[in-house]
């Protein structure tokens, strides 16, 4: 049983707890972006590349990682 928590984070070097932590820094990161999105969307005026440049650069770390 504990494979299934321990085999993916293995694979990239982490321990569970670490993968935890890392998993939700992403995600709340990602939740702020879907907020600059959503005021995007009302005023295209403001955060013109905000989201797609935090993405790309999520994106490179993601690929960094292992």
């Amino acid at each position: 049983m504990s494979n299934l928590f321990n085999k993916h984070p293995n694979e990239v070097g982490e321990t569970y707890f670490q993968h935890l932590i890392i998993s939700w820094k992403y995600s709340f990161g990602l939740f702020r972006l879907f907020i600059v999105a959503m005021v995007h969307g009302v005023f295209p005026f403001i955060f013109k590349k905000t989201v797609s440049d935090k993405i790309i650069e999520m994106g490179d770390k993601l690929k960094n990682r292992n």
